[in-house]
């Protein structure tokens, strides 16, 4: 869909306790761990500015006073930052519905990982998502991480992980990053700590389309271990 305008929201997760960074994230949250002179975060917002992203609101749980430090005018260029509480950490699933106020009024929206880096074509995966007719689209590499998604050749779900017995091989990886409708609120049931994959899964068993596009373009790293973190932050 050349042309299309491009999604304007995003929801960005940063409430995660970044256990697999520690010791570095025992006082801030891992999305703003420095790099480059920068809260990690940073880059992934640069990449959505660019792309046209000019709302996001971002979760958070532990170290949250970090954020305000990190963004004291709750922007970020062109992008208007919110944040979001939470004080029992809700999981992909129970965190998405805690922000449906949010996006209330609107179309489809962004759901990120606040502890990747990327410079995937968002206009592609959007671009897919509506010329579709997707509920849910998730964001797939064809390498660079554990291969946990099986696509029909429509492009729709067939599986993840497995989970739905299908016996179909996962051979894409997720990157974290997937588009939205506002009809998602609402196979949700509440606010309560739930993961998003049982959802997906739940959806498609219940007959929503829920897709996937594979973007091998551009670059993508997730940035969680301290491996992957240390590399990033030298500039590797």
């Amino acid at each position: 869909m050349p042309g299309a305008p491009p999604l304007r929201r995003a929801f960005i997760l940063g409430a995660g306790l970044g256990t697999r960074l520690r010791p570095l994230t025992e006082r801030v949250p891992k999305p703003l761990l420095p790099a480059r002179g920068r809260p990690l975060v940073a880059f992934l917002l640069d990449h959505l500015a660019a792309y046209g992203i000019r709302e996001a609101i971002v979760n958070t749980h532990h170290a949250a006073a970090e954020w305000a430090k990190a963004f004291p005018e709750a922007r970020h260029g062109p992008i208007a930052l919110a944040f979001r509480h939470e004080p029992v950490l809700l999981d992909t699933g129970g965190g998405l519905k805690n922000v449906e106020d949010f996006f209330a009024g609107g179309g489809a929206f962004l759901v990120c990982n606040g502890d990747i880096a990327t410079t995937l074509p968002l206009d592609a995966a959007a671009a897919a998502h509506r010329a579709a007719g997707n509920w849910a689209t998730l964001v797939l590499r064809s390498g660079g991480g554990p291969r946990h998604v099986a696509l029909h050749p429509d492009g729709r779900v067939r599986d993840i992980r497995g989970l739905l017995g299908t016996g179909a091989e996962g051979r894409y990886v997720f990157t974290g990053i997937h588009v939205l409708e506002p009809s998602v609120f609402a196979e949700i049931p509440d606010a309560s700590p739930r993961p998003i994959i049982p959802l997906y899964l739940d959806m498609i068993r219940r007959g929503r389309r829920v897709g996937g596009v594979i973007l091998d373009q551009g670059d993508w790293r997730d940035l969680g271990t301290i491996g992957e973190y240390r590399r990033f932050a030298s500039g590797a």
